[in-house]
């Protein structure tokens, strides 16, 4: 394959990047996070002879994975690349490794801020560089039928993986930093910044066509420590990627902000400059449109544990009773948060082809 031909067949629907630019749609646009991954049976192929990481890091097994989806699912509007957002500590030179039922696992993470002298931010994006070819390979060979999304891990989310060691219920180690090394903090997420903005660049260079932004650690925040340690990056991260886009005369892409459990913050949100906005199922979405106003797209958010346990015609009725009450415009149906493992097959069918018919 030749990574370097970026001439992409013509993209045949647009739903997702109209509803993302607040243009109007013929229909709802539907995609789901974690679409590609371990609830399909033939991922789990791919898996049995696969470590995880190897499938991250070959383009042609990442590319396979991404598009099993759409095989499937007649009713997607979109696709996402497989990855990981953790692929950018590796990128510094951390070591992780996935476990089986333990998820990912950090054997040496940050003790101290002193740690952070080992973080090797030259040269970080070109170590990701397997991501970009995963891109261009898949933008070839998804035909145009749908827009590929790339998306990063925001550089709180990241800084929490980093510093817990893995995943955490409390985080308390992290939040520990923020309280007795809140300037070490600080220069941490900068750090992450950067290179976050040169790794989404270097994925729209690829041929991504939307980015996202997975704030998945928000839950532990308070609306002030949102305020202090996560909007000011997310912020810097849409405008970097703004200005590096406009310097290469590449096409600006519109960009979505996923902060989890920060309903309480859609405000500050709002303020970001993304065009549009996830939201997880705990946020009524009524009241989320009063607060980030007419001129923001917004993204979700069908609680995923309803595709778990209820009926097709359940999810059905679900699902067109919340399409609904988001509205045709500015809106991306999807689920409040990455879709479950144990997800039957014909739920993903239900949820997809609810929102076609919903108007």
């Amino acid at each position: 394959m030749d990574f370097t031909n970026k001439n992409f067949p013509p993209l045949k629907n647009r739903r997702l990047l109209d509803a993302a630019a607040g243009k109007e749609v013929d229909k709802v646009p539907v995609w789901v996070m974690r679409q590609a991954g371990r609830y399909l049976p033939e991922f789990q192929e791919v898996r049995a002879k696969n470590d995880f990481f190897t499938v991250c890091r070959t383009p042609e097994l990442a590319c396979e994975v991404t598009l099993q989806p759409l095989r499937r699912y007649e009713h997607l509007d979109a696709s996402i690349i497989f990855s990981d957002i953790l692929v950018i500590p590796q990128a510094l030179g951390m070591t992780v490794e996935m476990h089986p039922g333990l998820g990912p696992v950090f054997p040496n993470p940050l003790m101290s801020p002193d740690d952070m002298e080992q973080l090797q931010e030259d040269g970080a994006v070109s170590r990701l560089l397997y991501v970009g070819q995963a891109i261009t390979l898949t933008r070839h060979k998804i035909e145009g039928r749908v827009p590929l999304i790339g998306f990063t891990g925001a550089p709180f989310t990241l800084m929490g993986y980093m510093i817990e060691g893995g995943g955490s219920k409390t985080m308390s180690k992290t939040k520990e930093w923020l309280e007795n090394h809140a300037r070490d903090t600080h220069i941490l997420l900068s750090l992450l910044t950067r290179v976050i903005i040169d790794y989404l660049v270097m994925q729209v260079e690829s041929g991504a066509q939307l980015l996202q932004v997975f704030e998945s650690s928000a839950d532990h925040l308070t609306r002030e420590q949102f305020i202090q340690f996560s909007a000011p990056y997310l912020a810097d991260i849409r405008t970097g990627v703004r200005q590096q886009l406009g310097e290469k005369k590449l096409e600006q892409v519109c960009m979505t902000i996923f902060a989890k459990g920060a309903g309480e913050s859609l405000d500050v949100q709002a303020k970001l400059g993304y065009e549009t906005i996830g939201l997880d199922w705990t946020v009524d979405p009524i009241k989320a449109r009063e607060i980030v106003g007419p001129d923001v797209t917004l993204q979700g958010n069908l609680d995923p544990q309803d595709l778990l346990y209820k009926s097709p015609e359940e999810i059905k009725r679900l699902t067109i009773q919340m399409v609904r009450k988001f509205g045709k415009h500015r809106y991306i149906a999807n689920l409040g948060h990455g879709i479950t493992p144990q997800t039957p097959l014909d739920s993903m069918t239900a949820f997809t082809q609810a929102v076609h018919e919903a108007f």
